[in-house]
């Protein structure tokens, strides 16, 4: 794992998202967004990285059909 530093928990997350943490519970559920838990504890854990890369994603506009 890397460092700790670079991971958020779901309020953290859900706010840099601009979405309700239910939201990201359930998109991370779903698979849609990368979820890692703290072995020591269970808490979820969404690395920056991730969060960074579905916001770029997400912001794509969508082709024309």
């Amino acid at each position: 794992m890397e460092k700790l530093s670079e991971y958020v928990k779901v309020a953290e997350a859900a706010e840099i998202l601009g979405v309700a943490q239910a939201t990201l519970r359930a998109w991370a559920e779903d698979g849609k967004i990368p979820m890692h838990k703290n072995p020591a504890n269970g808490y979820r854990l969404f690395r920056r990285a991730d969060l960074e890369q579905f916001l770029a994603e997400v912001a794509k506009p969508l082709k024309p059909r």
